[in-house]
């Protein structure tokens, strides 16, 4: 366990007139920080000292660009008492705070590997057990925020704003009443979650959305969801884009990038990356399509590239031995050096998302950056992403349907004029909406009162 100084009885005494009060963000990371970082296997060290890129990281400099500061927090199991580290890549403070005891205590064998309750672990209780399951399934999530350690820790980073991962996890709803107690305005970003089943937070949760002073949502889909489900003035849902670092995500010369990797000259290359999950990120009906592209095509060589590990790594491999086909690559490991990523998507030909549903994803957007034309699965994210289709530098195709993403691979796959047009337009795309200062100028109208 890592142990530091427990500090959070002491009173902090500071003023600061309005003019001069620092602009800094808590950007609270969901859930437990080990349950992510397990399922891609890395480390807290790793994730402090290497990890990049991503939505938490282009946040933080896209709030740098527009004069604000960050203090990164994340809840762990690993510390005793509230914990300060740096995140060094890009020299942001994190603040670890530890996991509430009376959560793990009450938590213990009823939590999956992101730190959310499971249906399953009433299935097999019943009588009085079974009531005190559900009891605890109900209000586990609710103790599992470190409340005194994290008003502690938002006063002593002197922090203006709050900023959280997602709204349907039940972190939110604490930190929107800490809010109100300390007069800090309270912003929550889409990333992805889409929950709030249990019954506590089903009463809890319509109250603190519609509470917050933003919701930063952009896909079209999730808005109308959120509007609807939770009555939320449309005022407050701000539809601000994930970011990128396009001084990094940039193409490098294709014949060199594939000498540096050994990918032959010749072979037309379909790349994915990303975490290595197969219902959600649509892994199954990706190698569905490429058994047809595989199948029908002749004449010249092709292959599959996918980077990337997670929870279901095994699954993946049972099924490619399965295939045991030569024209599947998949490089096993969660890549830290996104420089590395970048000179695999230079190499490629065409990148490929068959996601069934997703936040609002960043590997695709890195992959545009490097000049790569794009396949993807018509969700509410990607359909904003590439919201005027080939134009925007990208095919669109229905989810969940290997024939229709097949024939979209071959088509980009067979035609090279098709495939560098898309590609400059794909550039394009990001350079007009998803730069750095783009966002970090649309963060800063969310936050800056007029």
């Amino acid at each position: 366990m890592i142990k530091s100084p427990n500090d959070e009885g002491r009173p902090i005494i500071y003023a600061e007139s309005g003019k001069n009060r620092q602009r800094r963000v808590a950007l609270l990371f969901a859930g437990v920080i080990e349950d992510f970082l397990d399922s891609i296997g890395l480390s807290l060290d790793d994730f402090c000292t290497s990890m990049t890129g991503g939505w938490c990281f282009g946040y933080i400099d896209a709030l740098r660009a527009a004069g604000w500061q960050t203090t990164l927090f994340c809840i762990s199991r690993q510390v005793e008492a509230s914990t300060h580290l740096r995140h060094t890549p890009s020299d942001t403070p994190i603040c670890l705070l530890p996991v509430s005891r009376t959560y793990v205590t009450l938590s213990r064998d009823i939590v999956d590997s992101y730190g959310k309750l499971s249906h399953q672990a009433l299935s097999h209780a019943t009588g009085l057990r079974r009531i005190t399951r559900f009891a605890r399934r109900e209000i586990s999530p609710y103790l599992a925020t470190p409340i005194r350690p994290l008003v502690y820790q938002l006063r002593r980073e002197r922090c203006t704003v709050i900023l959280t991962q997602d709204y349907e996890y039940a972190y939110f709803d604490i930190c929107v009443l800490l809010g109100r107690m300390l007069r800090l305005p309270v912003y929550a970003t889409f990333q992805g979650s889409t929950g709030g089943g249990r019954r506590l937070e089903r009463l809890i949760r319509p109250r603190t959305v519609r509470a917050a002073n933003g919701l930063i949502i952009s896909s079209d889909g999730e808005a109308a969801r959120v509007a609807e489900r939770y009555g939320v003035d449309p005022e407050k849902i701000w539809r601000i884009p994930n970011p990128i670092d396009l001084d990094l995500w940039r193409p490098l010369n294709r014949d060199e990038a594939r000498r540096q990797l050994g990918l032959s000259p010749q072979t037309r290359i379909v790349v994915c990356h990303g975490r290595i999950q197969m219902h959600h990120k649509g892994l199954d009906v990706l190698l569905d399509a490429w058994e047809r592209v595989c199948a029908s095509s002749s004449g010249h060589d092709s292959k599959l590239l996918l980077i990337g590990s997670g929870s279901d790594d095994a699954i993946l491999r049972e099924r490619l031995e399965r295939l045991g086909s030569s024209r599947i690559q998949w490089i096993e490991q969660y890549e830290l050096d996104r420089t590395v990523i970048r000179r695999y998507l230079s190499a490629a030909d065409v990148y490929v998302l068959a996601s069934r549903a997703e936040g609002f994803p960043v590997a695709p957007l890195e992959a545009m950056a490097c000049g790569l034309p794009i396949v993807a699965s018509d969700i509410p994210s990607m359909r904003n992403i590439l919201r005027d289709a080939s134009d925007s530098g990208g095919l669109i195709v229905p989810p969940e349907d290997p024939r229709a993403l097949a024939e979209a691979l071959q088509r980009l796959v067979n035609t090279l004029d098709l495939r560098r047009d898309l590609g400059r337009k794909a550039r394009r795309n990001v350079e007009e909406r998803f730069s750095i200062a783009s966002v970090g100028w649309q963060l800063d109208r969310m936050l800056t009162p007029q």
